[in-house]
């Protein structure tokens, strides 16, 4: 068995489309009309309760019990885009947490949690430019040596 995608029930297919190239960079691999398939490994799907046969008010808005969660290199230049972009709906504000990893978490059109995190790999990377060792650096941002060793 293999996993393939996670797929997000939709209002309107061309909002949900324009929100996620825009504003997520994301590029349609697969467009099938009411079901579009991003480059990030995730789908979006119009009419889902026509899909699995169930009644339309079954499927919940702004639910709260799940997420997409994005990286970015810089954090600055990604909340700067989106003061651009009408009408985004926060979950929260940006805000750090206890492993240094800057965070902003927001709504998609169809009220989906979406994250956007401060790269872990830029985090390491700057810690151990300001001359932090390994060792303090993992503990810093509480990622295994390992991972920090990769940044070196």
């Amino acid at each position: 068995m293999e996993f393939k995608l996670a797929l997000l029930a939709v209002k309107d297919i061309n909002v949900s489309k324009q929100f996620y190239k825009e504003l997520f960079n994301q590029e349609v691999v697969l467009d099938l009309g009411r079901n579009v398939t991003f480059s990030g490994g995730f789908a979006i799907q119009e009419d889902f309760a026509w899909l699995i046969d169930l009644p339309v008010d079954s499927v919940v808005e702004k639910s709260n019990n799940m997420e997409l969660y994005f990286e970015v290199d810089d954090f600055d230049e990604f909340i700067q885009k989106m003061k651009d972009y009408s009408n985004i709906e926060y979950v929260h504000q940006p805000k750090k947490h206890e492993w240094q990893q800057r965070v902003v978490r927001i709504y998609d059109p169809d009220h989906h949690i979406i994250e956007i995190g401060e790269s872990m790999a830029v985090i390491a990377k700057r810690y151990l430019a300001e001359g932090y060792s390994i060792e303090e650096t993992s503990k810093i941002i509480q990622h295994p040596v390992e991972f920090v060793e990769m940044y070196k």
